[in-house]
């Protein structure tokens, strides 16, 4: 069993080239503001784990680990590891971390999730990003290779079932509405007309395919943190703070599949089957079955990786809220909004928050953590008690969701 002692978030509309900020900056800045949120000193962190996707290609620096160094003398000689799995990568580096205290090997462990990716123009971010698709093989056509790839997915559906564009757009409202009550969300002071959200080419125009501007996650400068514990490390935190061992959330199941590479071959591949992409469904049922959890009106919120609209609108049938190829109901009910059946990104997700993508894993887990304690603020969903993630890396090549609660 792994506890979440509480962790930090960076404002994701933050640029920090422009604030004079090297990568190196941000990590000490996170580390720093998790250690004062959660009271923690570097000298009870036994171990570090680095959630990181292209910190080589964006800003020239391999070797994360190496930042814990730089933070505090007393993390000189902390074990410490980075992990990549594209946009999944922080959910991988806290599946490592949280198998170091299963191990017994450690007892308190630092996640950092962290990209920096403002800092080059947008073409050369696409490039940087595409090399998680499978090099030379696939979208060579394409000037943005991730909205080509998820357009291809919204056809894939419209041939299968048929789709609305409306309804993807009515996620792209629903995630920017919560956003605006998120005060770390990148579009939070955003702007939008009745046109924004429609497929006017003008207030919304078009990027690749059937993706247009409001249907496409952030490029985005950002960091967060975790803090996860044992039971004996998290039965002390407890007790010398005065509060019940049994209020500190915890990691209650997970799931992590992986896929080819290649999108055409895993869409080809489930063909006839119910679901579009059958690893991540798996992902998402083992995650519960680890938890315990057999119904999904057990699950209070999810936050998923809506890195286009149509991603959220895969989610929400592989999550089960609907039967496959009906999403489109828990849209027009409202079942996906605040106050819904089952609310979806209360925090603005990857279109609304910001998606910096080794940032992504570890700020999911942690906004999981602020709705089961309560701390969510303007963007907590009432009585929330268990919330699952759904992160993914590349076209679903790497799927890890993790089921959080107290």
């Amino acid at each position: 069993m792994v506890y979440i002692l509480g962790g930090w978030q960076s404002d994701f509309s933050a640029n920090w080239a422009r604030e004079g900020m090297e990568i190196a900056d941000a990590f000490a800045q996170c580390v720093g503001a998790g250690l004062e949120a959660t009271g923690l000193e570097p000298k009870d962190v036994e171990c570090g784990h680095v959630g990181n996707f292209v910190a080589e290609l964006f800003a020239g620096q391999g070797l994360l680990g190496g930042f814990f160094g730089l933070v505090h003398p007393d993390f000189e000689g902390m074990p410490t590891s980075r992990h990549e799995g594209a946009c999944a990568s922080g959910s991988l580096a806290i599946l490592a971390a949280a198998a170091d205290i299963e191990a017994g090997r450690y007892d308190l462990a630092c996640v950092v999730g962290l990209e920096q990716m403002r800092n080059v123009p947008g073409n050369i971010a696409a490039q940087n990003l595409g090399t998680a698709a499978w090099a030379g093989h696939e979208f060579q056509d394409a000037t943005y290779l991730w909205p080509r790839a998820f357009s291809e997915l919204g056809h894939e559906y419209q041939r299968r079932w048929g789709l609305k564009y409306e309804h993807l757009m009515r996620i792209a409202e629903i995630n920017f509405s919560n956003a605006k009550r998120n005060p770390n969300a990148q579009t939070r002071s955003w702007k939008f007309t009745d046109a924004s959200f429609t497929a006017d080419d003008e207030a919304n125009p078009v990027v690749e395919g059937m993706m247009r501007k409001q249907d496409c996650g952030q490029v985005t400068d950002g960091a967060a943190v975790l803090f996860l514990a044992s039971p004996r490390r998290a039965e002390e935190y407890a007790r010398s703070r005065g509060i019940a061992l049994e209020s500190l959330p915890r990691i209650k199941g997970w799931g992590h599949r992986s896929a080819s590479i290649s999108y055409e071959r895993k869409v080809r591949a489930s063909e006839g089957q119910p679901y579009v992409f059958p690893q991540v469904r798996r992902a998402i049922l083992d995650a519960r079955e680890r938890a315990g959890i057999k119904d999904i009106a057990q699950i209070d919120a999810v936050e998923t990786h809506d890195c286009f609209t149509t991603t959220e609108y895969m989610a929400i049938e592989h999550l089960g809220l609907t039967a496959p190829g009906e999403a489109w109901k828990a849209i027009e009910d409202g079942s996906i909004a605040m106050g819904g059946r089952l609310p979806i990104n209360p925090s603005g997700g990857l279109i609304g928050l910001g998606h910096p993508v080794g940032a992504t894993g570890v700020r999911m887990a942690l906004d999981a953590y602020k709705q089961v304690t309560a701390r969510a603020g303007d963007c907590q969903v009432e009585g929330a008690r268990n919330v699952q993630t759904l992160n993914i890396g590349g076209s679903t090549t790497t799927t890890v969701s993790l089921l959080i609660g107290t």
